[in-house]
């Protein structure tokens, strides 16, 4: 294969899963070929072996290290990736024997998320859990490491490069740990903030790819990216909206979910996904023309539950019905939509509102000209869309606050 002087070749991956029956290996894999495109790489091949549990020394056996040596070579492979979380200890053994770069699921997730990142919080997550991987990953090269050796050179403090390396990294950990408190302290500021004026608000939820971006610049006109790929947003983005009630939407929009997401990466965002446990509402978006739909959806209610989220009312919208054959039943909570072809979006507003907890409710008045102050009270806590000054008193179209529907209902 030939290419231009400046145009770069993209890695060449060759993908391998251990089969130990704990999860459905072939689904896995065709998930870990998505990832390996969306980090910008050229899966060209791929391995799965049956085992009961994974080699201690190299996860495959030694037949298959043998074949995949094989591949490799014969195919210019420059990157093997696992389907599984390999120890140090692994990849040095499998570097050594291929004599090409090994990398595991976790470290391709966190590459995707680090060129994904944009925000400073987004920046930083990213950068704890990296850190955190590598550090029991450290590994010294024997002498060629170690600065207590003789000769000219390695004289100096006693203490290794790689002690030097972890006693650095230790330090930046712990200088990420203490900036991230204050990005989370801020957020919970912002969140007793809108808690305090009442501001309803909505996590748009779901699996990785599932359409939440294309969502909610639909309903919000936000310019978040929007791509066919995996991961493609990981900053949380927040944008306000008016629901047919009257009531105002706060949505904020999550980091998408995936199978076996490493639990390095469930800590560092945590403070983000929290976003979905402190909602009034979630907005569970499903990509419903996949043939997986139903196992995805499983494994984002199952995240949401372990957040603590799991008594927080959710409308399930399946996005992409535009690609359906079959008829799908909708429900009280349950949305058709394509998100691509703005369908269905009147009603899923309509059963946003109707899902919500009631807050305020839309009333007309008739308030006579001795409590007219009682327009400033609605408009503090509510909101008036139109006022008429008539015989009787002064007519009112208002959104009511809960607190106040009581003391109005006479009116």
């Amino acid at each position: 294969m030939e290419f231009y002087e400046n145009e770069v070749r993209p890695e060449r991956a060759f993908l391998v899963s251990v089969d130990t029956g704990e999860f459905d290996a072939e689904a896995s894999m065709s998930e870990l070929y998505e990832l390996t495109e969306s980090a910008g790489a050229q899966p060209v091949g791929a391995m799965i072996q049956k085992r009961e549990k994974p080699d201690g020394a190299t996860c495959i056996g030694s037949g298959r290290l043998e074949e995949l040596k094989e591949v490799c070579q014969s195919q210019e492979i420059d990157l093997i990736i696992f389907d599984c979380e390999l120890s140090p200890t692994q990849i040095r053994n499998l570097e050594f024997e291929t004599e090409i770069r090994i990398i595991d699921r976790t470290m391709l997730i966190l590459d995707i998320f680090a060129s994904r990142a944009r925000s400073r919080e987004g920046k930083l997550q990213v950068e704890l859990a990296q850190l955190k991987y590598l550090l029991p990953r450290l590994t010294g090269k024997g002498a060629a490491m170690s600065r207590l050796g003789g000769g000219i050179g390695t004289r100096g403090p006693g203490e290794s490069k790689l002690e030097t390396d972890r006693r650095h990294i230790r330090r930046r950990l712990e200088s990420l740990r203490e900036q991230l408190a204050q990005v989370e302290q801020h957020r919970n500021q912002l969140r007793r903030r809108r808690e305090k004026e009442g501001i309803i608000t909505a996590a748009i939820v779901g699996y990785t790819n599932a359409g939440k971006s294309t969502l909610l610049n639909l309903l919000t006109g936000a310019d978040v990216l929007a791509e066919d790929k995996l991961f493609a947003t990981l900053d949380p983005t927040s944008r306000a909206i008016e629901l047919p009630d009257g009531r105002s939407l706060l949505l904020v929009d999550t980091v998408g979910l995936i199978r076996r997401l490493p639990h390095h990466l469930v800590e560092a965002f945590k403070s983000t996904l929290e976003e979905a446990a402190c909602a009034d509402i979630i907005i569970h978006v499903c990509d419903v023309s996949d043939p997986e739909a139903a196992e995805k959806a499983d494994v984002t209610l199952k995240t949401l539950a372990d957040l603590g989220a799991a008594e927080i009312p959710v409308v399930t919208v399946l996005n992409k019905c535009d690609l359906l054959t079959e008829n799908i039943p909708e429900d009280d909570s349950t949305v058709k939509i394509s998100a691509k072809k703005a369908q269905g979006i009147d009603r899923l507003l309509q059963v946003v509102a109707a899902n919500l907890p009631e807050t305020a409710k839309r009333m007309k008045l008739l308030l006579p000209y001795d409590k007219a102050g009682f327009t400033a009270k609605l408009r503090e806590n509510g909101k008036v869309f139109t006022e008429e000054y008539t015989e009787t008193g002064v007519l009112v179209d208002a959104l009511v606050d809960q607190m106040l529907i009581k003391q109005m209902s006479q009116y």
